[in-house]
């Protein structure tokens, strides 16, 4: 293997690029030539974790390729790779999305309507996930007693109906209801690409209504975040009792069935 650059070879660059002698300008060079190093060594990784995971490789096998632990690798390489798997599309990809999941984005893409909306934001995700009572966001969010009374009520919005059974089995890959679909606003796409994350450090191979929650509440300084915690929801307490219910479930698969 080619040897990477030597210590000395890095402090020779950067005396090289430092725009003086002063040791307070070469710190200041250094600490970005750091910060340049070390993206280019998660990119690096992440694209041969990437591609591990394409490959069918398990979470298992790469923490001990790497000699990480795997809770080590999720929070590591899961954001990286959501971002991957939605970079340059105008609409996330919904592939590995649960039927559930899909009537959620397809009430949701409803609440946006109902307002006028040019955008569905992820105010409607969060109504949307009353649309699917047997869902396990909305058993977590009953149980914590932030019903959909009160989510209506702090919305404005009323829940629309959930969507027929054939509707939601035949709903197309990227969840968008039947003729032409509403936009994702950047909040909603973010907390879209939450829920992949969520997902992918959970090690799950899909996303179920309980990823969604959980990518509501994973920026907690966003609006949702805000009326979630102001109703009472907790990140910790939140993914506490998904994480109970989901104990004895075996994953669904996307698509047709799932949670």
């Amino acid at each position: 293997m080619t040897p990477p650059p030597s210590l000395q070879d890095l402090i020779d660059t950067v005396r090289q690029d430092s725009p003086s002698e002063d040791p307070l300008d070469q710190l200041a060079t250094a600490s970005s030539a750091v910060s340049q190093l070390e993206a280019t060594s998660d990119a690096l990784l992440g694209h041969f974790v990437d591609r591990c995971r394409r490959g069918g490789r398990s979470w298992s096998q790469i923490s001990a390729a790497l000699g990480v632990s795997k809770q080590a690798v999720h929070k590591r390489f899961s954001g990286p790779i959501a971002d991957r798997l939605i970079e340059g599309n105008q609409m996330p990809t919904f592939e590995r999305f649960t039927a559930r999941a899909r009537a959620v984005l397809v009430a949701a893409d409803a609440a946006a309507r109902s307002q006028n909306r040019a955008e569905v934001g992820a105010e409607h995700l969060l109504l949307g996930l009353y649309a699917e009572p047997e869902g396990l966001a909305a058993k977590v969010l009953t149980a914590m007693a932030i019903g959909r009374a009160r989510v209506e009520e702090a919305t404005g919005v009323a829940v629309p109906a959930a969507p027929a059974a054939a509707a939601a089995a035949a709903a197309p890959a990227d969840g968008a209801p039947a003729g032409d679909r509403l936009s994702w606003s950047a909040p909603a796409k973010a907390t879209l690409r939450d829920a992949v994350v969520e997902a992918l450090e959970l090690g799950h191979n899909y996303i179920g209504t309980e990823h969604i929650l959980l990518g509501l509440l994973r920026d907690p300084d966003a609006p949702a975040a805000r009326m979630l915690a102001e109703l009472g929801a907790t990140p910790a307490e939140t993914k506490v009792r998904l994480t109970e219910l989901l104990r004895g479930f075996t994953p669904p698969p996307a698509g047709p069935a799932g949670r």
